[in-house]
């Protein structure tokens, strides 16, 4: 029984943990663009044949949320034509994407049968191969075609002006390539190379990925695993909801202001309200501004991703980083408003929404455990493009993203040059320092 293994279940655990950061590794040693090697504007993870998020590698938090329901998106679309060798790629922040930068790579992980002969039964297999699980990696590109450079302009007034929108896509055919949608990538981005360069990184992090789950189920087997996967999952979750439970029931709310869209001159407000019920959790943006015109709007996936980083800034350093801690979290977002928009609203910058949310959230926490959270950080980025042609006619385009500092910590002082909170890699909070034990002292 898989109460009666704690030791097969903590092996299990930290090999998809070692898994995805292996294939995180991979795709920073790979990548072509700065971007991806520098500040790691990427993801990995993987998830069970449910869709649930299992594992994440030590990257952005802020791709937590979104990577389930980029495959969400997946599975609606292909159901059960998802077959041994297919390769799956979207980008649209209106059908499991958060905006066009961001390429979602996936990949489903099928296993022999006769790998060990203790299979689940009555579960639909392809031939000689059942589905084990799915390989996920996001990456920021470099450019993604549309009006501006780089594909992150805070000016667009529609998404129909940010770039190439990509639907879930087969990218691979059972192991054949779509000619036709490398092409058409290829020709609508100003630097192919570098584009195309990035996105063979995430297609060999997702062989790297594949690799290591085949070498687990050789191990232990199937419907080892499998058993091992749901107890990780709700191992998880009543972590979760025994730290929930510590903190003082009640209603928290805060509200911060971004000052303007870069189009109208109208202050936006971000109200949250954080609802501590006995081990269940609320937050509820009831009350925030309707969505802009200009592309700071933020997608439902990328606002749930900034709570579950916040809410897990406060949670014990031992609770891993999968879905089984967003099951007592609910996130209440009115469609319509800047943290959950709908068509034609522009996305681009999400980002500075993104980590204004960080503040706005824990200045709701903050009065739910003083002792643990920092005072207000920066609460946005500042992205700098710059692309044109040089002499010989050739395109170019450079990404970077600037950052400012953390506030204050309960006991020492805040932190200069540091990205926000949900942008840090994916380390443990330090409950003896407040905020993040990534923040150097």
């Amino acid at each position: 029984m898989i109460r009666d293994d704690p030791i097969t279940f903590e092996l299990v655990k930290n090999g998809l943990s070692a898994i995805v950061d292996e294939m995180a590794l991979t795709m920073v040693r790979t990548a072509y663009s700065a971007n991806l090697k520098k500040p790691m504007d990427l993801s990995t993870a993987f998830c069970a044949t449910d869709g649930q998020l299992l594992a994440q590698g030590l990257t952005l938090p802020l791709h937590l949320g979104s990577i389930p329901d980029a495959l969400a998106a997946v599975r609606a679309r292909y159901g059960n034509a998802i077959r041994p060798g297919d390769v799956f790629i979207l980008n649209d922040p209106y059908e499991g994407g958060t905006h066009l930068p961001d390429l979602f790579v996936i990949e489903p992980v099928f296993v022999p049968v006769l790998m060990h002969e203790n299979l689940l039964e009555g579960v639909d297999g392809h031939g000689e191969h059942r589905l084990a699980g799915f390989v996920a990696t996001c990456a920021h590109h470099s450019d993604i075609g549309g009006r501006v450079a780089g594909g992150n302009a805070c000016d667009s007034t529609e998404i129909y002006q940010e770039g190439l929108r990509i639907p879930p896509l087969r990218l691979y055919d059972r192991g054949t390539p779509d000619e036709a949608l490398f092409r058409l990538l290829e020709a609508n981005v100003r630097v192919p190379v570098m584009v195309l360069g990035d996105l063979r990184a995430q297609l060999a992090a997702c062989h790297i990925g594949k690799a290591g789950l085949h070498q687990l189920v050789t191990r232990y087997g199937l419907r080892t695993l499998e058993g091992h996967f749901r107890a990780l999952l709700d191992h998880t979750e009543r972590l979760a909801r025994a730290a929930i439970a510590r903190w003082p029931d009640g209603r928290y709310t805060f509200t911060d202001f971004i000052d303007v869209d870069g189009i109208d001159a109208e202050p936006i407000p971000i109200t949250v309200a954080i609802i501590v019920d006995g081990d269940t959790l609320v937050a509820d943006f009831t009350g925030t501004a309707p969505q802009v015109k200009g592309a700071i709007n933020s997608p439902l996936p990328f606002t749930k991703s900034a709570v579950y980083a916040c809410v897990r800034c406060l949670m014990e350093p031992d609770i891993p980083n999968n879905e089984g801690y967003f099951r007592p979290i609910r996130v209440r977002a009115p469609a319509g408003t800047v943290v959950n928009p709908v068509l034609p609203a522009p996305v681009a910058a999400r980002g500075l929404t993104g980590f204004r949310l960080a503040n706005v959230l824990m200045g709701a926490l903050a009065q739910l455990a003083p002792e643990q959270v920092p005072a207000a950080e920066v609460g946005g980025d500042t992205g700098i493009t710059f692309g044109g042609y040089d002499a010989r006619r050739r395109p170019f385009v450079f990404l970077e993203f600037l950052f400012g500092s953390w506030g204050r910590r309960p006991d020492r002082d805040g932190v200069d040059g540091n990205s926000s909170i949900v942008r840090s890699l994916l380390e443990q909070p330090d409950r003896n320092r407040g905020g993040r034990a990534a923040a150097p002292d």
